[in-house]
């Protein structure tokens, strides 16, 4: 019992160093089966973002065992680790890249527009107006908006 304790104690105090990122340790790659997402990251960045986005690293996120049944997350940023992560579930061969350059430069949009705190509980909103102007600025937006409502229920059970 003493083992075990002082085992999870450990393992908190790694989990919580500053040095050791909590997304880091996986081993999550940017090579699908049909999109590399790391090319895709890179010639966002130069289009959109001048390459100011150094650092990052782009993944494939971990396969579910279920898919889920009311809502899908198609993509993450970590702006604390730099890792952003997109749904495996996208790579498939049916999925346009254009959508899937949409979906990253979504995330990616993330990490050069600042969320706003939201009343005295320090709420916070990510979906800001700025963050939506500068979301329409992406080429093909309304053609992605409109494949993702219309494809939507693929993903889910």
């Amino acid at each position: 019992m003493a083992k075990a304790k002082a085992k999870a104690k450990k393992t908190k105090r790694k989990l919580a160093h500053p040095t050791l990122p909590m997304q880091r340790h996986l081993n999550l790659q940017h090579e699908g089966r049909y999109f590399d997402l790391q090319e895709m990251f890179d010639q966002l960045n130069a289009r959109y973002f001048r390459n100011r986005l150094r650092g990052y690293k782009v993944k494939w996120g971990r396969r579910r065992k279920q898919r889920p049944k009311e809502y899908f997350i198609f993509g993450t940023i970590q702006e604390e680790d730099r890792v952003i992560r997109i749904n495996p579930q996208l790579d498939q061969p049916f999925v346009p890249r254009w959508f899937l350059n949409y979906i990253l430069y979504h995330e990616m949009l993330h990490s050069v527009v600042p969320d706003e705190k939201i009343g005295r509980r320090g709420r916070r909103r990510v979906h800001t107006k700025e963050f939506n102007r500068r979301e329409r600025e992406f080429y093909g937006y309304r053609r992605a908006r409109r494949w993702e409502e219309q494809n939507l229920e693929r993903f889910l059970r």
